[in-house]
């Protein structure tokens, strides 16, 4: 694969009046239509996350001017609104869910961090797994996993896992690592539970140089315009792994581990205490 840069769109959620804490991170409907059009249009291939993923391992190279799409958490609008907008283009897509935010009976009580929101349930889960929406696991609750003990890391990690394939009847293959965090440690636990890739965002690229247990991603927020989103398309606007961590990473990391080690948590997700 070459070092050609990929974008790996990184959605949350898609409608028109979110709850305030996601609405910063929420895009409307025609937005989003508007996007896969302006993407399609462009000459791009939305190919399958396990595509990339299969490239990054050595395997066959992508077609020129790949793209992937991916979606975290698990908001009900995914089986709403966005499932049929990439049905009616024939795109594929990556879905990444907490488990312990879906709804109705399923492999786990209802836990997560997120403040109040629509979210699927299981079921719809199961059915969007049958029409080949790639389903891939975010944890159990949604937590900043570098932040955690190495056991409730595993907990978050191998528990979402074994709840996913339980409920799915076969197995996943990809994670996505909650607000993007993780470190050296979390990327091998990852690794030794079986997930053969895992997302984080960055805002970049991704490319053939990128880490399979590290995918760098651009996220489309409420306030990424038209002019930002064809740089984008255009390769331009970001950087491309692989890149090595600002030197303020390490310093982040300290402190929200020290406020973690204190019982005051980072608040990560807005409208919630200690989220």
């Amino acid at each position: 694969m070459t070092q050609a840069a990929v974008p790996v769109f990184l959605y949350h959620s898609v409608q028109v009046n979110p709850p305030p804490w996601i609405a910063p991170f929420t895009v409307p409907p025609r937005t989003f239509a508007e996007q896969l059009d302006l993407l399609t249009d462009s000459g791009h291939v939305v190919v399958p996350l396990r595509q990339l993923v299969a490239a990054l391992y050595g395997g066959p190279p992508l077609p020129p001017r790949s793209a992937v799409l991916t979606f975290d958490d698990g908001f009900a609008d995914f089986h709403t609104t966005v499932a049929p907008l990439l049905a009616d283009r024939g795109l594929p897509a990556t879905l990444y869910v907490t488990t312990g935010a879906l709804r109705g009976p399923g492999p786990s009580v209802r836990e997560s961090l997120f403040p109040p929101a629509a979210m699927l349930t299981w079921r719809q889960v199961g059915q969007l797994d049958a029409l080949g929406i790639e389903i891939g696991g975010h944890t159990r609750t949604h937590p900043q996993l570098d932040t955690l003990t190495r056991r409730g890391a595993q907990e978050e990690i191998e528990g979402c896992k074994h709840q996913l394939q339980d409920a799915l009847g076969h197995p996943v293959h990809s994670f996505a690592f909650p607000h993007g965090y993780s470190c050296r440690t979390v990327r091998r636990q990852v690794r030794e539970a079986g997930w053969s890739s895992a997302a984080a965002v960055r805002c970049a690229f991704s490319s053939g140089g990128d880490d399979p247990l590290r995918i760098a991603r651009l996220m489309v927020r409420a306030d990424t315009d038209r002019k930002q989103f064809r740089a984008w398309i255009r390769g331009a606007g970001a950087p491309v792994a692989p890149f090595a961590d600002g030197v303020r990473t390490p310093t982040w990391r300290a402190y929200r581990r020290l406020r973690a080690g204190i019982g005051r948590p980072y608040a990560a997700l807005p409208g919630r205490s200690g989220a």
